[in-house]
């Protein structure tokens, strides 16, 4: 069996060899393998053919995914491209390798950090710390971030469901007034409707638009207890700085400026939509943030 297996496999190790050595003639590498040039290129035409066609195939779908998510990594490329062609898809180091190969894996990029707090209203306390939600509307986080346009600086409001990772509220605005946060939160309820928001967790920042008196009163309505960071460290709202992150490292730092607010708008509904419904999540055991919901639908 060993023997038959290293005949079947010692020309996808020249293969391997050539991707680091390509300079290395296939008679030469043939040889480290007691083989000739003539017994390598022995396998089939069509065969080979068919191998070429299938790493095209492979190549085209990153292409075609990176079109949407310029920033999105190998290892859940490889997951999406599984789901698509189950029958297709190659093994994972062989994968890797073929973006090695045409230069599509990502050089990692910066992060970029703001924070914006000084206000008399009252700040509430970090009761998220250590809560780890088991179920949907558990626990929202929400922030507020800033994208640049040709016409200046305009600021994304977001919420964001700490347990399926999905953002279920969103407003791009062209101020930091508190109208567009609350907003964005009415847009989170309108999209909870049917589910008891009198055990949801609302956390965020001691930002004045999350303090001042109609946010508050919005979320008092609803029932929902109120968290807020103490320490003003980004890791005491982790998941909302890390969805801020996905959104400009995997997106915006790698597209064209924004005109202005429409535009913006319009290329940031895109990518909510394709961050929501097509992008795999790690924290989610690959599971896009919809696909997450939707299997916990009906968890009490």
């Amino acid at each position: 069996m060993r023997r038959g297996f290293a005949k079947k496999n010692w020309r996808q190790a020249v293969d391997s060899l050539r991707l680091d050595s390509p300079k290395l003639s296939i008679g030469l590498l043939s040889g480290l393998f007691g083989k000739t040039r003539e017994g390598y290129y022995s396998v089939s035409k069509s065969k080979r053919n068919q191998c070429v066609l299938k790493e095209e195939t492979i190549v085209k779908a990153v292409n075609d995914i990176r079109a949407d998510a310029p920033r999105i990594g190998a290892q859940k490329l490889l997951y999406m491209l599984r789901d698509v062609y189950p029958d297709l898809m190659i093994g994972r180091d062989r994968f890797y390798k073929l973006m090695h190969k045409r230069h599509l894996m990502l050089k990692p990029s910066r992060c970029r950090h703001t924070t914006n707090s000084n206000h008399n209203y009252f700040k509430y306390k970090n009761i998220a710390k250590g809560m780890v939600p088991t179920r949907p509307g558990q626990l929202w986080v929400a922030d507020i971030t800033y994208i640049d346009t040709e016409e200046g600086v305009v600021y994304l409001h977001l919420i964001t469901d700490a347990f399926t990772h999905e953002i279920v509220g969103w407003e791009l605005s062209d101020s930091l007034q508190a109208i567009h946060t609350l907003a964005a939160l009415n847009t989170a309820i309108e999209q909870a409707r049917g589910m008891d928001l009198s055990l949801l967790t609302h956390h965020s920042d001691r930002g004045s638009q999350y303090c001042c008196n109609a946010y508050v009163a919005r979320l008092k309505e609803i029932h929902a207890s109120i968290s807020m960071t103490e320490d003003y460290k980004p890791t005491d709202n982790a998941i909302a700085e890390r969805v801020n992150g996905i959104i400009k490292e995997e997106w915006l730092y790698h597209m064209k400026r924004p005109k202005n607010l429409e535009d913006a708008r319009r290329i940031i509904e895109d990518i909510i939509n394709f961050y929501n419904n097509r992008r795999p999540h790690m924290s989610n055991n690959m599971l896009t943030p919809a696909q997450m919901r939707r299997k916990n639908d009906n968890v009490a």
